[in-house]
């Protein structure tokens, strides 16, 4: 989640974005199991200059970035010449604190890692900037923390309005539930996400995320003929299986993540149309977040449901339309506003599946503020 949603964020203010892998291959497994294809090696990057260097945390991530010359190199010269340099997470403490680089500055992390930043230093807040270093606490503090970097970057106005866009600072509900029944199963659930490219990466990565984190068994599979897609602000993402050899099995949830492209994408997928039809037959749960409720409501899926979806396509949907929430659950069918609510859709969907004591514990480790009903 740090990852991409720092890389997602940084692109739609028109920053030019390099990810760079510090391991042997380009292709890298994250610490919630998504697999990402970084853009080049860091060794190809020692002898450019960046306006800013950020580190995402995660375990054992943070130790790979500290066990990286290379990196600490780049990072140490940042640091020198006063240019940005920020982490997230793990990597304040585990990564930035051994190498120096966070001397006299005050600091945050993950609640996890406090007690080895130094006491005088230590600042238990969800954002600090310290000069050029921007330190951040958690997988739910990703979007404070790319936002705070394009305010330095481009200025306030910049960030305030691809926060807006993002729909980060509105003041619509939480969730709004209709019809409620019960979503708990006597098993480990089963969740299919399928992708395309064009796909919205970000929601794609936390939605996948935080349901792991929940001790959901997720599927991420491809609608194209390979298993990596190009997602819509250029993340590559390698997905599990292809679309066509997970049809055999049977889900409890299937969730379409947004980006405009990836949805018209997976509206042309037999397979997943198949798949769809008979979730909605057999009485499973299903869902759409961003652009992709109108996926389902071509399909008649959404027929006497109430649902939500980004503005800008709002006026496609031909049912019952709630604007003042970030996550609509009506029965069996939940949908999302979009990128900057999809962590309260994924956090919508644990309460359902486990109840709010397990919610509240994933939400301690995302750093994620839960209401409190």
């Amino acid at each position: 989640m740090e990852a991409v949603i720092m890389v997602d964020v940084l692109r739609r203010s028109g920053a030019q974005v390099t990810v760079a892998s510090v391991e042997p291959q380009l292709e890298v497994e994250a610490s919630g199991g998504t697999r990402l294809v970084a853009d080049t090696f860091i060794s190809t990057c020692s002898d450019q200059v960046f306006d800013l260097v950020a580190l995402p945390g995660g375990m054992p991530g943070s130790v790979r970035l500290r066990e990286c010359e290379i990196l600490k190199q780049i990072t140490s010269r940042q640091a020198e010449e006063k240019r940005l340099y920020g982490a997230i997470c793990a990597a304040p403490a585990v990564t930035l604190l051994p190498w120096g680089l966070s001397r006299k500055k005050q600091i945050t992390c993950h609640p996890a890692f406090m007690d080895k930043l130094p006491t005088f230093w230590a600042v238990k807040s969800n954002i600090q900037v310290s000069g050029e270093l921007t330190t951040s606490r958690g997988p739910g503090t990703s979007f404070e923390f790319a936002l705070s970097l394009v305010e330095q970057l481009f200025g306030e106005s910049v960030a305030s309005k691809i926060g807006e866009s993002l729909m980060l600072h509105r003041a619509d509900n939480r969730k709004k539930e209709f019809n409620s029944v019960e979503w708990s199963v006597n098993h480990t659930p089963q969740v299919l996400i399928p992708v395309a490219n064009g796909s919205e990466e970000s929601e794609v990565v936390t939605i996948a995320d935080i349901l792991r984190r929940a001790k959901v068994e997720v599927t991420v599979v491809s609608v194209e003929r390979s298993l990596p897609i190009l997602a819509s602000q250029g993340t590559r993402i390698i997905a599990d299986k292809l679309i066509g050899d997970a049809a055999g099995s049977i889900y409890d949830i299937i969730i379409l993540p947004g980006g405009v492209a990836g949805a018209e994408r997976l509206q042309k997928s037999r397979i997943l149309k198949k798949l769809l039809r008979e979730q909605n037959t057999a009485g499973r749960i299903y869902g759409a977040v961003c652009s992709s409720p109108v996926v389902l409501d071509k399909q008649g899926l959404l027929k006497d449901k109430r649902a939500t979806a980004h503005p800008s396509v709002v006026s496609k949907l031909t049912n019952e339309v709630i604007n003042d929430a970030r996550v609509v659950i009506d029965g069996k069918l939940i949908t999302g506003r979009g990128f900057g609510t999809v962590t309260d859709f994924a956090m919508a969907i644990v309460t359902k599946l486990f109840g709010l004591a397990r919610a509240r514990s994933v939400a301690e480790g995302l750093v994620f503020e839960l209401p409190r009903s």
